[in-house]
């Protein structure tokens, strides 16, 4: 175990402290979104936040990771992240004078959603710069450790500060956990240069180096393939983050606490499947995992949130849809990681983001339109066996939409896994 450690050792200084930071961002946006829904009580509004986010994001990452192949990936890493804790600042001013509007809050997520398209490519290299290749799965599984630890905490942290100290209170929490990690790249990691390709030089144009990262997954047809279904798995996912809110605070036995509980139970789901991932011998067929994984989560988790009515049972739906992200995640890096050469990850993982992650905006956007402005208007007036599926009142929408999604999830599955059922990927590979 020392020598593991040892081996580890600057991964795991930036692991913890990138984590730590993570935590703090990800209680500020929990807490913006509850400060989001007390001020429009619009699920579509709330649902624009990440939107617009992600919009840019997705828009211009294919190009950035070209970018990041060729900078340094320490340097862009500090870089984003002062941007990033510049826009929290930001907030903090227009809320203490009294001027923070929801239309700021989408500027500064859009603006943070274009330093990310460099930010995330560069996290990603170097992660597996200073990772031996042995310890890949080991290191995905803490990974997923500290991601579970953070749902588990951040929502439970952002309404107990919420509640007592107000958003104020949240964004100096952030501020602070940004420093530890800002300080502690700067001063103790060295993140080394990947080997460079002679194929594959430094001086080829911004859109050659774009075009490299679509050719290696139009040649890889594994990898295209899972990328291509998980934006399906990202569609109907980012449509339940839009329902999800509205759901638990509009139900009469629901509120900020119950989201927060409900929210941390699938941190306490994810962090069980990370610790058993991180245990777990290689399975047989790493595909079949992912797939399988994600069909259980989408199916199981919405059809019980879609039918249930007390938070006991939305907690049960939370552990059982996320204990099993862990192993999909964990298998999906491990493809990626051994496949791609690091030379070319910034660039392949920027083409990933686009075509995986360009369906989070518009799923959010639909979850949060389809809830509003159709499932919640048709159930309003529902009787018979809708109403006794779904309830009635403010939320019986959203637990309609719950059941589309599960239905959309299941069907998604089966298609993509005749699709790729033909490919075997081992730790052979």
């Amino acid at each position: 175990m020392k020598k593991i450690i040892n081996e580890l050792k600057p991964f795991l200084i930036l692991w913890s402290t990138q984590s730590l930071s993570q935590l703090g961002s990800s209680m500020t946006g929990f807490a913006l979104t509850l400060w989001l829904y007390e001020t429009t009580g619009s699920a579509l509004k709330m649902a624009l936040a990440s939107v617009c986010s992600y919009g840019p994001y997705v828009l211009t990452s294919i190009f950035a990771g070209a970018l990041s192949d060729r900078w340094d990936k320490r340097k862009t890493m500090l870089f984003s992240d002062a941007f990033a804790a510049l826009c929290t600042v930001a907030v903090l001013i227009l809320l203490k004078a009294g001027s923070l509007r929801p239309w700021h809050l989408y500027v500064l997520n859009a603006l943070n959603g274009l330093m990310n398209t460099v930010q995330s490519p560069a996290g990603d290299v170097a992660m597996t710069l200073l990772t031996p290749k042995e310890h890949y799965q080991r290191v995905s599984g803490l990974k997923s450790f500290t991601n579970s630890l953070n749902t588990i905490l951040h929502p439970i942290l952002a309404t107990a500060l919420f509640s007592t100290v107000g958003l104020s209170g949240v964004i100096y929490v952030d501020l602070g956990t940004f420093l530890a990690a800002f300080v502690s790249l700067l001063l103790f990691v060295r993140i080394p240069s990947p080997a460079a390709n002679s194929e594959r030089g430094g001086n080829e144009r911004l859109l050659t180096s774009a075009r490299a990262g679509l050719s290696y997954l139009r040649e890889n047809g594994l990898i295209l393939r899972l990328i291509l279904f998980l934006a399906g798995v990202n569609l109907i996912a980012s449509a339940f983050d839009a329902v999800l809110p509205p759901y638990v605070l509009s139900r009469e036995n629901g509120g900020e606490s119950v989201l927060g509980s409900v929210t941390a139970c699938a941190g306490l789901a994810t962090l069980a499947g990370s610790v058993l991932v991180t245990f777990l011998p290689p399975p047989k067929n790493r595909v079949r995992v992912i797939v399988a994984s994600i069909l259980f989560s989408l199916g199981v988790e919405n059809l019980i949130l879609a039918f249930a009515r007390t938070p006991v049972w939305w907690c049960v739906a939370q552990i059982a849809g996320w204990s099993v992200i862990p192993l999909m995640n964990a298998n999906m890096d491990v493809i990626l990681r051994s496949t791609v050469p690091p030379d070319m990850q910034g660039r392949v993982f920027s083409c990933r983001n686009t075509m995986q992650f360009f369906t989070i905006p518009i799923g959010a956007f639909l979850g949060g339109f389809l809830v509003d402005s159709v499932c919640e208007p048709l159930m309003a007036g529902a009787a018979g066996l809708p109403a006794l599926l779904f309830g009635t009142g403010r939320g019986s929408g959203a637990a309609l939409m719950m059941f589309l999604l599960g239905v959309s999830g299941i069907i998604l599955c089966l298609v993509f896994g005749r699709v790729l059922r033909r490919y075997h990927y081992t730790n052979d590979n």
